[in-house]
């Protein structure tokens, strides 16, 4: 059976998973976009550390290692491009169903900018793809990103809903207003400081508060 199944990937795949499930629960019906911001941010977290997992087995071949670049670029691109865009169109969607907003014409060029972010991270991530496999340091150096990285999805979108329970905007507006700012972001060429530890740390921290806030926000939604 090809493809690798030790622990090395297990963080990956349940990654692709939560993802996945994220876009169907945000696409069916109406949209959830709520539940779909959860997956995200479970899918953030898994990312977070499977990197650290992998590099703990020792004796990874080199297809090991190429493979877990790859599955790992894929799964984002479902989980950080595609997920975001979903939520991101049942956002739209109810809008319009709740009378809060006459969006049959805007709807199309918001759709467009759902459609170009998606192509954005995928050229991100196989630009990165390319770079490793022909052995160029395009990343500036192990200290360093060259432009946003696509899982800064997991903590902006969120954040974006939970603030809208304390401060009433419109929503799929700012919503998608962050996505095309997000779009540039993942392709211009500039030089991010890659985590350390503590700043890993605190960013798992906001995530974790991020999921509690829209958990909250769910269970007090349908009271």
């Amino acid at each position: 059976m090809i493809g690798v199944y030790d622990y090395t990937v297990i963080l990956t795949y349940l990654s692709m998973i939560s993802g996945a499930i994220g876009i169907i629960v945000s696409m069916s019906g109406l949209g959830h976009p709520l539940i779909g911001c959860v997956l995200l941010m479970f899918s953030g977290l898994c990312d977070t550390f499977d990197g650290s997992v992998a590099r703990t087995k020792k004796d990874r071949t080199e297809l090991e290692k190429a493979f877990g670049i790859q599955i790992d670029s894929l799964s984002d691109l479902i989980a950080f491009g595609a997920l975001p865009a979903s939520i991101g169109i049942a956002l739209i969607r109810i809008h319009v169903v709740s009378g809060k907003g006459g969006y049959t014409t805007t709807s199309y060029f918001l759709t467009g900018i759902a459609v170009v972010y998606i192509l954005a991270g995928m050229i991100r991530l196989a630009y990165f793809n390319a770079s490793e496999q022909v052995n160029i340091n395009e990343e500036g150096g192990s200290k360093y990103f060259m432009g946003v990285p696509i899982t800064v999805a997991a903590l902006v979108y969120p954040l974006i809903l939970i603030l809208y329970n304390f401060v009433k905007f419109d929503l799929p507006l700012v919503y998608f207003s962050m996505m095309a700012i997000m779009t540039v972001a993942f392709v211009v060429k500039v030089k991010i400081p890659k985590p350390g530890l503590v700043a890993r740390i605190i960013m798992t921290a906001i995530g974790v508060g991020e999921i509690i806030a829209m958990i909250v926000i769910m269970l007090t939604n349908n009271k």
